[in-house]
């Protein structure tokens, strides 16, 4: 048995206390560094494809400001239209300059494709198209103050490509358009400038764009942005037919405004006014000259409540008809082509599809 004089003092609590604090605080500055690294390190840039690649393993959803037309999207996107899709934000890479841009292409083009003064127009037409209203304003005039979002097209679109004059006749901005015009004389005074009137196929696409849209505002019936839906005036037609009271007539019933004046009022394509403002005269390849339905077709409307949309179009006014309201516009074809030649000089009683023949273009309106 061992006595306290004996026993060893234990090394270990002196030593251990005094061997520990140097690797312990070597290791927490390691670990400060590496912290410090990371923090300051910049994240790797994803690059296009890198991007692309990521993006095929996510779910794919669709942004857009702007609706596409359906027969535009990949077939494995067939289903909801993209408004209806969950957006998220996306990263656009930086463009490669080795790529030439498009856009700039087509802007130099539609600037040297048409006379001054008109619009390159360059789509698909499609021959019927189905909107749907959702608040009507008068069920009988087939007046609609909004349509459901996305269309229907009917039939095998057809590939255009043409000119129209930007405002409506005399196509100068901040002047009033003709009225009074019968079809004939519209005829005259297009050719006169090396164009001719509009087919109503062209006159349609220009007025509802790529997307078919009901007015070329958009889906809404916009009284603020086009010159319709102004108090109805009662002509009075003895004093319209007689000659020398018919300026004063005119002047009474009046109600248009200067071309350019309501900037809101144009089209996807840059034409302006082709809805209300005046009626304006086309050419109605399905119609007759000698009985209803007329070959010289009425489209846009005028000033006053009528239905004022892209698609309608009247058919019930013979060549020699003038209204106080009825007013055109030209168009041409483009700079690859004749300016002569066009769409007038198809026979109606050839075998070919009759795209105004549709109920939506060719019903009778007032």
């Amino acid at each position: 048995m061992f006595s306290s004089s004996h026993t060893v003092p234990p090394r270990t609590p002196v030593e251990q206390r005094s061997s520990w604090p140097a690797p312990a605080l070597f290791g927490f500055a390691a670990l400060a560094g590496y912290i410090a690294a990371v923090v300051t390190t910049p994240m790797p840039v994803l690059t296009s494809r890198t991007f692309a690649q990521r993006a095929q393993a996510r779910s794919l959803s669709v942004s857009s400001s702007v609706p596409a037309p359906l027969e535009s999207l990949p077939a494995d996107l067939a289903g909801p239209l993209s408004s209806e899709m969950d957006s998220e934000p996306v990263e656009i890479p930086e463009p490669d300059p080795s790529i030439s841009s498009a856009p700039p292409a087509l802007a130099s083009e539609a600037e040297t494709a048409c006379p001054r003064g008109m619009v390159l127009v360059e789509g698909q037409y499609c021959p019927s198209v189905a909107h749907r209203c959702v608040d009507y304003l008068n069920v009988d005039r087939d007046r609609c103050a909004e349509y459901a979002e996305g269309s229907r097209c009917f039939g095998t679109p057809l590939a255009m490509r043409f000119c129209v004059d930007e405002f409506e006749y005399p196509n100068t901005a901040g002047v009033k358009p003709d009225v009074a015009v019968s079809y004939t004389e519209a005829e005259a005074k297009c050719e006169e400038q090396g164009k001719r009137l509009c087919s109503a196929e062209e006159w349609t696409l220009a007025c509802e764009g790529p997307e078919r849209l009901p007015y070329p505002t958009g889906i809404r019936r916009d009284e603020q942005a086009c010159n319709y839906d102004k108090p109805y005036r009662m002509p009075d037609n003895d004093a319209y037919a007689n000659p020398r009271t018919r300026a004063a007539e005119i002047a009474r019933l009046d109600q248009r405004t200067a071309s350019g004046e309501l900037a809101e009022c144009v089209s996807a394509y840059g034409v302006h006014d082709m809805t209300g403002n005046v009626d304006e005269w086309v050419y109605n390849k399905a119609g007759s000259s000698q009985e209803r339905p007329y070959s010289s077709g009425l489209k846009g409307g005028y000033w006053g409540p009528v239905r004022n949309r892209c698609r309608p179009m009247t058919v019930d006014h013979n060549e020699w008809h003038s209204g106080y309201q009825i007013g055109f516009r030209c168009c041409a074809a483009g700079h690859d082509q004749s300016p002569a030649a066009g769409v007038r000089e198809v026979s109606a009683d050839e075998d070919e599809p009759r795209a105004e023949a549709s109920l939506d273009e060719s019903q009778v309106s007032g």
